[in-house]
């Protein structure tokens, strides 16, 4: 499921620009198909444009009923008569999808703690100080058994001191749920934490749930800023 949002406040209209022939929306969605890990694949959407532009050019797409807060609220609505086990959130605005990553984040349900995963998500190191001090970079924290404890837009861990051999790890905003998981989260209140942060996955950890998070070393390419539209432009001209 792929929730796209038109009226983006930091950059309205991205998911609709331009990128090399495509629009964004379109790329990602192709990119999604092209892993061969789904079944099926479907943009979900509160806008015509977003919706016209997937169905014109042969995809799925499903039109939201109601007003939603976040992606995971527009998916919810989408899933909760279809006969899934797993949803996959791909961000609408990240059409670099690496498949080897999203295979890793899929084989966790096969795994040996599997059944105490409600939802896993996607990881990658940060070396740069700007980058970990960027609060579009949201990091987490977690505990040794990778399951996730915290994620902030400030940097976590705050490093009291300099040597601390600590890696900084950036949230890749690709989820990986069990259905009830997301239903659970659908029907639950936004706390303050949440709504503090702007960050949607604390939800789950302030109600409980198991978060596990899979490291990959492909930091993807988030379109937020007219700036990243250009950078995926130049990564893309260079992988053709």
């Amino acid at each position: 499921m792929i929730p796209a949002r038109y009226a983006a406040s930091r950059f309205p209209g991205k998911l609709m620009q331009d990128l090399h022939g495509k629009t964004v929306i379109l790329r990602t969605y192709e990119a999604a198909q092209q892993t061969g890990l789904f079944q099926e694949v479907y943009v979900v959407t509160d806008s015509e444009i977003i919706y016209n532009e997937i169905s014109a050019n042969g995809g799925k797409a499903i039109m939201s009923e109601k007003k939603h807060e976040c992606g995971s609220d527009r998916i919810a609505e989408a899933v909760e008569h279809m006969d899934v086990d797993i949803v996959v959130n791909v961000q609408g605005d990240e059409p670099m999808i690496d498949t080897q990553s999203l295979s890793l984040l899929l084989d966790v349900f096969r795994g040996k703690d599997a059944d105490k995963i409600d939802l896993a998500s996607l990881k990658a190191p940060l070396k740069e100080k700007k980058d970990i001090d960027n609060p579009n970079n949201v990091k987490v924290i977690t505990n040794n058994e990778d399951f996730a404890l915290y994620f902030s837009r400030s940097p976590i861990p705050y490093p009291r001191d300099e040597q601390t051999g600590i890696t900084w790890f950036k949230h890749i905003g690709i989820y990986a749920f069990r259905k009830q998981a997301l239903l659970d989260f659908y029907r639950l209140p936004m706390l303050k934490l949440e709504a503090t942060e702007k960050i949607e996955c604390i939800r789950y950890l302030e109600y409980g749930k198991n978060i596990k998070m899979v490291q990959t070393t492909v930091k993807g390419v988030g379109i937020d800023t007219p700036e990243d539209l250009e950078e995926a432009r130049k990564l893309l001209s260079k992988e053709q």
